[in-house]
């Protein structure tokens, strides 16, 4: 294999795609509505999605008969967002030295912020990406349900969204971000399946009542409602705020 050659054709891609990128995230980047700017603002904030995280704890709660299981999903989960966003954060980001758009000196004046908002130097790839879709996929293996599994990709796909919006990612971050998630959240899931062997921690059922891993569908629809109201919070805090202007 000709080494040389194969780096050459990598670098003439990012030198290709690189434009086009920056191109794609002033195509989606920000608007002149203050209803979207606050609506945004609300999703991206990681205190908004604490129910979220409560419900799906709970539905491991209720799901799981020792404590020793919902130990080990507790973990898991913790070991995505480590796995996902740390890394990027410590590693990735000040290895890469992508500048994020607000502060790309090429096309830094072009994008719009919300506040005042440019986040820090680097944004190579998103963390916010990268720790939803490893959650989203984690779950999605564990409990099985295709219900839960759209609630949540839309889920890390809205964050996504919101990150481009506020011009501090690049739709290339983004990408790599979900790329970097859903590798991290099946390695995950799949190191637990293989703990999960030695302790019994699936059970299979055969009933509308369960999915395939032996989560109950009510449960399942709680973590479901508790994501719906969630985004209706935030487009009634943006509704308000063209009110308190």
């Amino acid at each position: 294999m000709d080494w040389n050659a194969l780096f050459e054709a990598f670098a003439n891609f990012i030198d290709w795609i690189i434009p086009i990128d920056k191109q794609m995230l002033l195509a989606v980047n920000g608007s002149s509505s203050l209803f979207f700017d606050s609506l945004v603002k609300t999703l991206t904030t990681a205190a908004t999605w604490i129910p979220l995280y409560v419900a799906l704890f709970y539905m491991v709660l209720k799901n799981n008969d020792t404590v020793l299981k919902v130990l080990l999903i507790v973990a898991a989960a913790g070991l995505c967002v480590l796995l996902a966003g740390t890394v990027d954060d410590a590693i990735v980001k000040p290895l890469v030295a992508r500048w994020r758009p607000t502060k790309d000196p090429e096309i830094g004046i072009l994008v719009d912020t919300v506040n005042g908002y440019r986040g820090g130097n680097y944004g190579f790839f998103s963390a916010h990406a990268s720790n939803t879709f490893s959650i989203a996929i984690f779950f999605s293996l564990l409990v099985r349900s295709r219900a839960l599994t759209v609630a949540l990709v839309l889920w890390s796909f809205v964050n996504c969204w919101t990150r481009m919006y506020l011009g501090v990612h690049y739709p290339g971050d983004i990408f790599c971000g979900l790329l970097w998630g859903g590798i991290v959240g099946t390695s995950v899931w799949y190191l637990l399946h293989r703990i999960g062997i030695r302790y019994s921690l699936s059970t299979k059922h055969i009933s509308t009542y369960y999915t395939p891993t032996g989560y109950q569908m009510t449960h399942i629809d709680i973590v479901i409602s508790v994501l719906v109201f969630t985004l209706l919070y935030a487009l009634l805090r943006a509704c308000l705020s063209l009110y308190t202007m």
